[in-house]
């Protein structure tokens, strides 16, 4: 059959190749400017700048099968392609370890004064009064949404015996009882949690969850960390509370001012990058020097392991399909 592959990167050819020596390895995305040139594909793989609509998938009459290289599948005709019985498999999961341990390494950091004791050390300063850090043993986390990546900070926390505090729309009481945490409202988790961590996508009811009012029940001298989404937390609230003395640390993979992302590895590709100055974000961002705020620039779901993961669920859902047992199918 013939394979297009479309909006391929450097980090993803080598593993394409060697699976699908025949395939076509195109950078572009599929629009209807290039559509007649891939006309009898049967077989097509992109990321989410591909829009798969009905004008363009019926120009592609041999096409039976599509293997998005991304978890959301919103840029697809998902109507037309069972209309056209057309098969569409998508990756359901790459990354939820990945940030989960991205989110200890700024706890960690932060509690630590890993940041501040590396500089110091550098200064050839080794006073020890102002790097003092805390334990986590004993501490308590809020995890603030209990999906894949939150579950996987719970799991981290207990390695590291720390009392756990949940705030979900829905709750679970087998899995409470499983993993030994409990169920609270939002202002019950900020007021008791030495560490709130945010795990919960954005949507019109997470918008600024987070804000100047709720800011003042946070326990005095916690720390606040979002590897989720930047508008879930207002920064106005975050610059108070640390004027307030409410946090004695902020760990920010995110920030409110970056364009909306549908996928992380969007962040990876050459058009979003013409789209987005990363850079001129944090320079401008009013927290980036604060002694008491680290931020890494929406890093927390790029290591090698994530990416090989989304290359080779497609390459396993591309070989299910072509072995008549398609997997991951939406």
């Amino acid at each position: 059959m013939k394979i297009v592959f479309f909006e391929v990167a450097s980090w993803e050819k080598d593993l394409l190749i060697k699976n699908f020596p025949e395939a076509y390895l195109v950078e572009d995305k599929l629009n209807l400017e290039n559509v007649a040139k891939y006309q009898d594909a049967e077989i097509i793989s992109s990321f989410v700048y591909s829009q798969l609509a009905k004008d363009i998938l019926e120009k592609m009459p041999n096409l039976k099968f599509i293997a998005t290289r991304s978890t959301g599948f919103d840029h697809i005709d998902i109507s037309y392609c069972r209309q056209r019985n057309i098969k569409v498999s998508n990756v359901p999961e790459y990354g939820s370890r990945t940030v989960a341990e991205h989110t200890f390494a700024l706890i960690l950091t932060l509690t630590k004064k890993i940041y501040q004791s590396i500089n110091q050390a550098k200064n050839f300063d080794f006073n020890h009064e102002n790097i003092r850090g805390i334990d986590l043993f004993g501490k308590t986390i809020g995890i603030v949404g209990l999906g894949k990546i939150g579950f996987e900070v719970l799991k981290i926390a207990q390695g590291f015996g720390m009392r756990i505090l949940v705030f979900n729309r829905s709750q679970k009481q087998e899995l409470k009882e499983k993993y030994n945490f409990d169920y609270v409202d939002l202002k019950t988790l900020v007021s008791q949690s030495d560490i709130v961590s945010l795990h919960l996508p954005y949507n019109k009811e997470t918008h600024h969850l987070i804000n100047k009012n709720n800011i003042f029940d946070f326990k005095k001298g916690s720390y606040l960390i979002n590897t989720a989404r930047g508008p879930v937390v207002e920064t106005e609230a975050i610059i108070l509370g640390l004027e307030k003395g409410i946090f004695d640390g902020v760990g920010l993979d995110v920030l409110e001012e970056e364009k909306e992302l549908a996928e992380e590895t969007e962040i990876l590709t050459k058009i979003y990058k013409k789209d987005v100055d990363l850079k001129t974000i944090v320079l401008n961002h009013v927290l980036v020097n604060h002694p008491k705020v680290i931020i890494t620039p929406h890093n927390a779901f790029n290591t090698k392991e994530a990416l090989e993961r989304i290359t080779k669920t497609t390459i396993e859902n591309i070989k299910a399909f072509l072995n008549d047992s398609s997997i991951n199918l939406v």
